[in-house]
């Protein structure tokens, strides 16, 4: 007797024994209960779903001896024959051809010429065309007009695995159906059933290897099972499995994800070293070592993980304990470096010495410090900087209290110089503490502009104007600055002192000796008509413009006086 793989042996004889596609099985059984059938069907997916198999139900359904029908014969045993000679592929009036073999124009003519007949034998005539993708565009537009008004009782239905290279004109002329994959928890229940009608032993473990391997195909899955019982016997282990898969263990993974927690780069290499030499591909590791830290993420994250990975509950407490060692921000942190990595390590020419690089710098991680926490350092430390040399001046009268005794006498003038302080000092470093909480506001979302602005020398407060000075010959600091720059300035330098505050820039013993106007200098670059020629010409933009002392040779530069006197 010749043997049946599984993939035939079990696909579904009617609706109801179709697998993960209930919103397409529902829409195509009230179709049909309330007669609107359409003239052509199109079905797309990933492999290994159920599109073709869903096409010969619909064709037993509308050529049931009973129907049409949306429930056709039940009972393989005693099915009508119009359903039998269906599913074992010998119906006359249901045609079924391959795309890929039948693409030309001259394999479309006798299609077009079959379809002007009435079904021989049964009610309905219908054709399946799989891979329909194939086609070529001069056979697709030969099916244009017969697919837009075929003749009575005639019914199309395409499948494809590629549904972006169907032309529009196809697809606005069917009803198109999208078939999702089938979940793990499915595939896994399908094929336990699978094990127990042919006797076969195997652990929830060694099925859920194999349903994640299928990758939400029923076929593949089913497939991978008939190799594990080749391999194996009845009695398959997981050992076996990860052998026939290619599975990399998850006692490997946990070896990595703690080298990189523990902060231990020596054990990088010898790990490498040993996944190398039993013949895994780095590539395949890394793809599952991001799995492996999305897990660790996902334990340490979600209250219920065990409904959301396919892991034993010895498994979940392993995870839950590799998660532990690392805050859900790290964890974060590590799995974001490993999915920006990956395009590198397919595209590396010598891919070990980058896994081993890659995964030596995140043992490293922990020590990188994030930047905007180094501004707040830099800013923290401006603000204590004027304060201790502030400090020994207020509390000098203070210590001064044994020379008191001697003279108590000028009691009275004593505490006159402890007032005077606190009402003179503070209005100096004032000014710069409420300068370096206005660049503080800006690095959040401008850092160049809170960094170029964090060159300034001294800040002064007069009435509703905040003046930033800076060093002489610095000015060029401020040309660069544009009339938004100075507005977000001043928006958070409002929120820093509660009131409306203008901004304004100068240089100190500036060769004008007057303020600084932000963007002057790029006023005068762009009204020169030199620089209106230049951008003309070649499509440019001017980004900035310092100025020129005017003891410089302007001619050797290519400058006009005019920027010369600004």
């Amino acid at each position: 007797m010749s043997y049946e793989i599984f993939a035939r042996k079990y696909r579904p004889w009617t609706f109801e024994e179709v697998i993960g596609q209930l919103s397409v099985v529902k829409t195509i059984q009230n179709a049909i209960s309330t007669g609107r059938i359409a003239q052509a069907y199109l079905f797309s997916g990933v492999r290994g779903t159920g599109k073709t198999t869903v096409a010969r139900i619909l064709a037993k359904a509308l050529n049931c001896a009973h129907g049409p029908t949306a429930h056709p014969c039940p009972d393989k045993a005693a099915a009508c024959e119009f359903c039998t000679s269906i599913h074992e592929a010998s119906a006359i009036d249901v045609l079924e051809i391959d795309g890929a073999s039948n693409r030309q124009v001259d394999d479309i003519e006798p299609i077009r010429e079959m379809v002007k007949y009435k079904p021989a034998y049964t009610r309905t005539k219908i054709l399946i065309i799989d891979e329909v993708h194939m086609l070529s565009t001069h056979a697709f537009n030969a099916l244009l007009k017969t697919l837009e008004e075929p003749p009575p009782n005639t019914v199309f239905i395409f499948a494809t695995t590629e549904f972006n290279k169907v032309p529009a004109t196809i697809v606005s002329r069917c009803q198109h159906f999208e078939f999702r994959k089938i979940s793990r928890k499915d595939i896994i229940n399908h094929l336990m059933e699978i094990a127990k009608k042919e006797g076969i032993t195997i652990t929830p473990a060694g099925l859920a290897l194999i349903a994640e391997a299928a990758d939400g195909s029923m076929r593949d899955a089913q497939s991978l099972l008939d190799q594990a019982v080749a391999f194996s016997g009845e009695n398959i282990h997981d050992e076996d499995l990860k052998t026939i898969l290619g599975t990399i263990g998850q006692d490997i993974l946990f070896r990595f994800s703690s080298a990189v927690l523990d902060e231990k780069p020596a054990e990088v290499f010898p790990l490498v070293e040993s996944v190398v030499s039993s013949g895994y591909d780095l590539r395949f590791v890394f793809g599952k070592l991001i799995e492996h830290f999305r897990a660790l993420l996902l334990v340490r994250s979600v209250e219920k993980p065990g409904d959301l990975l396919l892991a034993s509950p010895e498994g979940l407490e392993a995870l839950r304990a590799e998660a532990c060692k690392a805050s859900v921000e790290d964890l974060l942190r590590y799995l974001l470096a490993l999915q920006q990595a990956e395009p590198g390590l397919k595209y590396s020419a010598m891919p070990r010495i980058y896994f081993e690089a890659f995964l030596v710098k995140l043992c490293h991680f922990r020590k990188i410090v994030p930047l905007r926490e180094l501004i707040r350092e830099v800013e923290s430390l401006k603000k204590d900087g004027p304060r201790p040399p502030a400090k020994p001046s207020g509390p000098a009268p203070a210590p001064g209290a044994p020379a008191a005794g001697s003279a108590p006498r000028p009691g009275p003038a004593g505490p006159a110089p402890q007032a005077a302080p606190p009402a003179a000092k503070p209005a100096g470093p004032a000014a710069k503490d409420v300068f370096a909480r206005v660049l503080e506001k800006l690095a959040i979302d401008r850092a160049p502009l809170a960094a170029l602005l964090g060159q300034y020398s001294s800040v002064l407060i007069k009435d509703n104007a905040l003046e930033v000075l800076f060093a002489s010959g610095r000015g060029f600091f401020v040309t660069s600055i544009q009339d938004k720059d100075l507005r977000a300035v001043e928006r958070a330098a409002a929120e820093v002192l509660g009131r409306e505050i203008r901004i304004r820039f100068a240089e100190e013993s500036g060769t004008d000796g007057g303020p600084i106007r932000p963007g002057r200098e790029l006023e005068a670059a762009l009204k020169d008509p030199t620089v209106q020629y230049f951008m003309n010409t070649f499509k440019a933009q001017v980004l900035s413009a310092d100025p020129i002392a005017s003891s410089r040779d302007a001619g050797a530069k290519g400058r006009g006086p005019a920027e010369n006197e600004g």
